[in-house]
């Protein structure tokens, strides 16, 4: 399931990373990789904030849609 629709507070692992290879590059400097632990901390609108490796990130819905967990 993509990660815009995870829940709230529950830690979810990362499974796939979509996208062209820049935008997988972009996410994979952001600390979004396969087997990492995230966790959406609330969501703003469209956006996301997403914390992952002990970092909090917000991300677009667009963004948020190519992330798998």
């Amino acid at each position: 399931m993509p990660l815009i629709y995870a829940e709230s507070g529950q830690p979810h692992i990362i499974k796939k990373i979509g996208g062209s290879p820049e935008v997988k590059k972009h996410l994979e400097d952001l600390g979004f990789v396969p087997g990492q632990e995230a966790c959406v901390v609330s969501t703003l609108g469209e956006n996301v904030i997403v914390k992952v490796k002990e970092s909090r990130v917000a991300l677009s819905d667009e963004l948020a849609r190519k992330i798998m967990v």
